[in-house]
């Protein structure tokens, strides 16, 4: 493309554990996803209280990393070939945002199963973003997106292509 403000970028990267019950069993996917990551981990809490599975509101049930910048590419990178750079054209969202599982950390490099912590999966969010997005979020003279300017699944897929390799089913 000619106009630089039309390429999409990535602009974050989320994994999520959701472990389901607190305790050692979410100490060590906070361990884990600190160790795949290289990055701080923040906790997730249950937002209501579900007695048939033991949940308590704001009981703390799963964790999850926010990535930007260089640390979101490399992770993507990986990420993808654990999925071997194929995705279903239904994990993209209206706004070209796409979320993947991956079933196992031990897939990762680097990563051994340890029986006394047992395997975690994990839910991998991409948000894809064009530059200038920032207008709809800042405080003073926000403004709407133009439609145009919005990025749609098919400009999603194509990047992801292009720039990963990716193929979309």
């Amino acid at each position: 493309m000619s106009n630089s403000m039309r390429i999409p970028i990535v602009e974050k990267v989320i994994v999520h554990m959701g472990v389901g019950e607190s305790g050692q069993h979410l100490v060590n996917a906070e361990e884990i996803l600190k160790t795949i990551t290289g990055q701080g981990v923040v906790r997730s809490f249950a937002k209501k209280t579900l007695p048939t599975f033991g949940i308590k509101k704001n009981e703390p049930i799963g964790c999850k990393v926010t990535l930007r910048g260089q640390k979101a590419q490399e992770f993507l990178e990986t990420a993808l070939g654990i999925v071997d750079k194929t995705l279903a054209r239904s994990q993209f969202d209206s706004l070209g945002n796409v979320s993947f599982g991956i079933e196992e950390h031990t897939d990762f490099p680097g990563m051994r199963y340890d029986p006394n912590i047992g395997v975690f999966g994990m839910d991998v969010t991409v948000v894809i973003k064009r530059p200038g997005e920032r207008i709809c979020k800042r405080r003073i003279a926000t403004r709407k997106i133009p439609t145009n300017h919005r990025v749609t699944v098919e400009d999603s897929i194509a990047f992801l292509n292009e720039s990963y390799g990716v193929e979309v089913m």
